[in-house]
């Protein structure tokens, strides 16, 4: 259970951030301050929607804040929690060095990937669009350059052959929770010996496009399209282009070393099986 003097603020936005903070609470570690992006259009219809992060600190009567910049008055804001630790899960923003050290023991932040392995946007997308048999979770001390801090803790996990980027996403999240859970106690108690990532390892993953979704299915690799339809299956999603209108593949499988399409949406028209 959290110590009545332990308070920390959670830096974070979509669902990996709102499913971490259910983790949390389940092991009761609740934030004195949620930090999150602003409500953004979505869908067909472009309606404002609010994140899940806040929709998560609504539900659960958090204190919230939606910054558009870390102007002054932010910054008071969040000296006035006077906080032990800053936790950061997918907030999507680059912190200032000066929130990232604000925190009597810093900031940690958790990353889903073996780091320094795959530092950046898309660390899930990129362990299966590589082929790789083994992920895992990274818990890092946050330092003022991305995803380079040295290491508070680990786990490795194996990726399942079938196994798309959101059913690995879901596994990660929950060990990526669970370590933190763990590991909070003994940040508390200043009982951690953190390990410094070896910066000749490094390796780095960019943010996902929508133009990455494109195959060739007449000459890409079997094993490269199907590690792409994996990788891409919530989004941007895979496609090809037939008659100059793009054809969406939905569902695939790889048999016989084969790519085999199964099920595709063609441009303007409903999903529908592949004979």
């Amino acid at each position: 259970m959290q110590d009545k003097n332990f308070k920390f603020v959670f830096f974070g936005t979509p669902d990996v951030a709102s499913k971490t903070l259910e983790i949390l609470k389940e092991s009761g570690f609740l934030p004195s301050l949620i930090v999150t992006a602003t409500d953004k259009p979505q869908g067909r219809k472009m309606l404002l929607t609010p994140p899940p992060a806040k929709v998560w600190a609504i539900e659960n009567n958090t204190e919230y804040i939606q910054p558009e910049k870390f102007d002054e008055e932010v910054i008071q804001k969040l000296r006035q929690i006077e906080a032990t630790l800053f936790i950061v899960v997918a907030y999507g923003k680059i912190l200032k060095e000066e929130i990232i050290n604000m925190p009597t023991l810093g900031s940690v932040n958790i990353h889903y990937s073996l780091l320094p392995k795959y530092r950046g946007a898309s660390p899930v997308e990129s362990a299966i669009l590589n082929g790789d048999k083994i992920t895992g979770v990274s818990i890092q001390q946050m330092e003022y350059k991305m995803d380079s801090g040295p290491l508070i803790a680990t786990v490795k996990t194996k990726i399942e052959e079938a196994e798309t980027a959101p059913e690995l996403r879901k596994r990660l999240i929950q060990i990526g929770g669970d370590l933190l859970c763990q590991m909070l106690p003994k940040i508390i108690n200043k009982e951690i010996s953190t390990i410094p990532q070896d910066e000749d390892q490094a390796t780095f993953c960019k943010k996902i496009k929508k133009e990455d979704g494109l195959v060739d299915i007449e000459k890409d690799k079997s094993i490269e399209m199907y590690n792409k339809y994996r990788a891409y299956k919530a989004w941007p999603r895979i496609f090809y282009f037939k008659d100059n209108k793009r054809v969406i593949i939905t569902e695939a499988v790889l048999h016989d070393e084969k790519f085999i399409i199964k099920k595709i949406i063609p441009e303007g028209g409903k999903e529908q099986m592949v004979n």
